[in-house]
């Protein structure tokens, strides 16, 4: 593992130390002793979250709401104050992964959902232009639509895509 100290990373291109540490050693858990963590630090963080989702727990002094709800914000998965004390840390950690977990398998839920709707939405108006330009009702257009996906082995998502740019040209 390695220790991370913000302190020694002031005027230093913080994301950029955090991003290179975190691709090298590919940590479990990120664990962050700072005074204070500075907006720039938990922007950093939510970056980071997005690209190389990782557990993160902040040992710190400040109790401010603001902050601690901007920390969550960012991905922090355990704001810790009153700072580090070593017997504490497994269970802290514990719990931090346990809850950096339940949050990724809510996100790829989310993200699941999402592009289920955004299919349903595409084979819709795929439905709505084939209705329109060969006449069909509802039905027809969507079984003419499965039709095609099964024949080419595709998605009705890639279909639906396929007919609305189809569309764009000929219409």
């Amino acid at each position: 593992g390695f220790r991370f100290d913000l302190a020694e990373l002031i005027g230093v291109d913080v994301l950029r130390e955090i991003e290179v540490a975190v691709k090298r050693v590919k940590p479990d858990v990120i664990l962050i002793d700072t005074d204070s963590p500075s907006r720039d630090t938990l922007e950093h963080l939510a970056a980071m979250n997005k690209d190389m989702p990782r557990p993160v727990v902040i040992f710190t002094q400040e109790d401010g709401q603001e902050t601690i709800r901007d920390a969550v914000k960012a991905g922090v998965s355990a704001y810790i104050v009153d700072g580090l004390d070593p017997k504490r840390i497994k269970p802290i950690v514990e719990v931090a992964r346990a809850r950096f977990e339940d949050t990724q398998a809510l996100r790829r839920e989310l993200d699941e959902i999402s592009q289920k709707l955004s299919d349903r939405k595409l084979v819709d108006k795929a439905k709505g232009v084939l209705m329109k330009a060969r006449g069909l009702d509802e039905d027809a257009a969507y079984h003419a639509m499965r039709k095609l996906a099964m024949e080419r082995g595709q998605s009705m998502a890639k279909v639906a895509r396929d007919v609305i740019d189809m569309a764009r040209v000929l219409l």
